[in-house]
């Protein structure tokens, strides 16, 4: 059976990620990139689709984990009638090549234990090429080969590699899986202990450079900063909006998608998150990235990147793969590379300022991209897109995309008021307060009381709430007070935020972790600090055991769905709990 969503933690090394179930069993690697096909796909079908298990060869009777520190190193204590293990799993951080450790020391008693591993290459479906050498196995597979090291030799059955161990108290066994060129020669040996060292030791540095918040929220936020940091390419700066593809936002839906990219939406989020709490070189990689991935004509900005900045992206669909949960189809890439979501110029402009409020050098030829993506927004912001939550429908003209070219041209002159750019700024004021008449005459349905989804329509839309968030009204305004009162009554479940309702007035999917944050971010700045409290407890009450978030929550299931630990659930959580401790800490504010 599945694990749960919330069962499994995230390993991470800045190029890679991969996610263990509290049973010992990895069930997704990707290597040796986030974009890359898994070799652990288990996950979106069976244990056909390739796994790693360590785990006791007798029934468990309870299991803990927690990271050690502030990193993704792993620990999970498993006891058993005759003994207690740990079992440490970490993707070692910086190795060249990369390396998947796994150590078991027993901690009391005598457990005996089995290692069961199956590569399964091309997303889960070709078995690699097992060859032995002494202890040493090595699955090779076109390009690629793992290089399998065990304390013992292995036993090799229709493509499972098994290792049959028995331990006492205080002896200790590694296991380490290396990804290499199957064209390269074989890797050295791992020192797993060194290993495991300098990658702990790289951690307590990166932490150790965080600013200090309030001790209520200080846990939370590191979980979450650690999230990012494992989901960001640590050679580009480029930052994953998950660790997978296809987990279901409603299990058992359709609404699969693969979300290992990097979204430009999630720019200006998550620039405050590391800018605002003491990662000013991880800010910075991430803002150079932005600048690479825009390089050229700015018409030509997709929604979607690699985390390398490349721009080719193609969505297909799996068939051999069964589902989350018999969640179908699988896909991997996505298609809304080839859309058009006008918000992402307002986002991407906001990160830029703020960036540039951070004083993170250099700017002159930051502004001259700015100048050149603004233009661009001038052109264009008359026109209907695919909006935030990218619609594969029509395009329509979504208000609050309407909002974010506001954004972006706000910011512009800003930025060319507070810094001295050079800018046609009357020219720039004239357009934002068009758009801004425009939002106000056709975003606000005066049937409905409230800001809607796109001009026309009487769907209520949660993304609506970042309207006072990023400054284009108080928060007091009757029309905010309203829209949020709307919001309330009518996207509101359980306690937390849907996105929106679909044609039929029905829940299409989990409520959405990063919406519910903007609300209780809103009912802050509007002096409800009581009930804002009390949903963003709320929402901290939804991190699994190891503090991660998926996208979604199943109110009816009481479980969480969507793809898995999602940064932008996490860069909210960020966000709204710095805003708690320091308003300042806030877009708008700066």
């Amino acid at each position: 059976m599945t694990a749960r969503i919330e069962d499994y933690a995230l390993l991470g090394d800045g190029q890679a990620a991969a996610l263990v179930a509290k049973d010992g069993s990895i069930d997704w690697l990707c290597w040796p990139a986030f974009e890359a096909p898994p070799c652990f796909a288990a996950l979106l079908g069976d244990a056909s689709n390739g796994y790693w298990r360590i785990a006791p060869d007798e029934a468990v009777l309870k299991a803990t984990r927690r990271y050690i520190a502030a990193s993704l190193v792993l620990e999970t204590t498993i006891h058993t009638a005759r003994g207690v293990i740990e079992l440490t799993d970490c993707l070692a951080w910086g190795d060249t090549p990369a390396r998947l450790m796994r150590s078991v020391r027993c901690v009391s008693g005598r457990v005996a234990l089995t290692s069961e591993l199956s590569i399964r290459l091309d997303h889960g479906r070709t078995r690699a090429w097992l060859r032995t050498f002494d202890r040493r196995i090595a699955a090779i597979g076109g390009s690629r080969a793992l290089w399998f090291d065990a304390p013992c030799a292995p036993e090799c059955d229709a493509g499972i590699v098994r290792n049959r161990i028995e331990l006492s108290a205080g002896e200790m066994r590694d296991f380490v899986l290396t990804c290499c060129r199957s064209y390269d020669p074989p890797p050295v040996m791992a020192d797993v202990r060194a290993s495991l060292d300098v990658t702990l030791q790289r951690w307590a540095h990166w932490s150790a450079r965080l600013d200090p918040v309030e001790e209520r929220y200080a846990e939370p936020i590191r979980h979450s900063l650690a999230v990012l940091k494992g989901l960001t390419n640590r050679l580009t700066g480029g930052i994953a909006a998950a660790a997978t593809s296809s987990l279901p936002e409603r299990i058992g839906g359709e609404l699969n998608w693969d979300y290992r990219y990097c979204w430009l939406r999630d720019a200006s989020f998550t620039m405050l998150a590391l800018a605002g709490t003491g990662l000013r070189p991880e800010a910075q990689a991430w803002r150079d990235w932005l600048l690479r991935a825009l390089a050229g004509d700015p018409g030509r900005t997709q929604t979607i990147y690699t985390t390398e900045g490349d721009a080719h992206i193609v969505e297909w669909e799996c068939p051999w793969l069964g589902g989350y949960e018999s969640s179908r189809p699988v896909r991997f890439g996505n298609a809304a590379v080839k859309q058009s979501q006008h918000d992402i110029f307002g986002e991407i402009i906001d990160a830029l300022f703020v960036s540039r409020c951070h004083g993170m050098p250099p700017d002159d030829d930051i502004w001259l991209l700015e100048r050149r993506l603004i233009e661009h927004v001038r052109r264009i912001w008359m026109q209907p897109d695919n909006g935030l939550w990218e619609s594969r429908g029509k395009p329509v003209h979504h208000t609050l995309s309407k909002v974010m070219a506001w954004l972006a041209l706000d910011r512009g002159i800003t930025s060319a008021k507070r810094f001295g750019h050079d800018a046609p700024i009357d020219d720039w004021q004239r357009d934002a307060d068009a758009i801004r008449q425009s939002v106000l005459t056709h975003g606000f349905h005066r049937d409905v009381n409230a800001f809607t989804q796109s001009y026309g329509s009487d769907r209520l839309d949660a993304s609506l709430l970042l309207l006072p968030m990023r400054g284009f009204l108080p928060a007091d305004d009757p029309r905010i007070v309203a829209t949020v009162d709307a919001i309330e009554r009518h996207l509101m479940h359980d306690g937390l935020v849907f996105r929106f309702l679909d044609a039929r007035g029905a829940r299409p999917e989990g409520a959405f972790i990063a919406c519910s944050c903007w609300l209780a971010q809103v009912m802050k700045m509007q002096g409800r600090e009581h009930e804002a409290r009390a949903l963003f407890e709320r929402v901290l009450s939804l991190r699994n055991d190891v503090g991660l978030l998926a996208e979604e929550f199943d109110t009816k299931r009481q479980r969480q769905c969507g793809n898995f630990p999602q940064v932008f659930s996490h860069v909210a959580l960020i966000n709204t709990a710095s805003f708690f401790d320091d308003e300042a800490h806030s877009l708008h504010a700066l």
